[in-house]
């Protein structure tokens, strides 16, 4: 219940901000950009993995939101279209490193994004319980664990997952049921593994 509460009141204020932002207020964009930073950042990280790539990620989505801002329609869904905006930025960039890969580029592919644990910052009192669900979460395929953070870890209903992720209400359902049962069972193989 509480997570609709807050997801209404941040819904009312990047709306207020976007408000300010299509008024001209010169102040609004910065504040604009600095609330949408701490959701991508926290979002890039857990779909793209960890620096460098999560960095270019929430780099360009802030880049969007800047040139965006004035002709976002609906302002009630901002956070669904920076979260859009990031995994777009996300499969782009895993997009051009897979052609720099075949056409024998010279950057560094030494990390695999998808390999990569998550970012986001679990509230768990012990440090290797964290690092344990870290762990399986890396594990999970990337629709998994891109429905799991939305919907657990940035608090978004279904429907705004399903919108986030351009799919149906009861497919985020599905997954979101499979992905927990997957972790469960990481979890519990992980456990059963550490006593052995």
């Amino acid at each position: 219940m509480q997570r609709n509460d807050a997801g209404s009141e941040t819904t009312s204020a990047y709306a207020a901000v976007l408000d300010r932002v299509r008024s001209g207020d010169p102040a609004a964009i910065e504040d604009l950009l600095r609330q949408a930073q701490v959701i991508a950042r926290r979002y890039s990280q857990a779909v793209c993995g960890r620096a460098p790539d999560s960095d270019d990620v929430m780099q360009e989505a802030l880049l969007q939101t800047f040139r965006n801002a004035r002709h976002i329609r609906e302002p009630q869904a901002f956070r669904s279209w920076l979260y859009r905006t990031v995994k777009n930025a996300c499969l782009i960039g895993r997009r051009r490193k897979a052609i720099d890969r075949h056409t024998g580029s010279i950057h560094d592919e030494t990390a695999d994004p998808a390999d990569a644990a998550p970012g986001a910052d679990v509230a768990i009192e012990s440090a290797e319980e964290r690092d344990r669900i870290r762990a399986a979460l890396a594990r999970l395929a990337p629709a998994h664990r891109e429905v799991v953070f939305l919907r657990d870890f940035e608090g978004l209903s279904t429907r705004e997952v399903a919108r986030v992720l351009g799919i149906s209400e009861p497919n985020v359902k599905v997954r979101l049921h499979r992905a927990h049962a997957q972790l469960r069972q990481r979890l519990a193989g992980d456990a059963r593994t550490a006593t052995s």
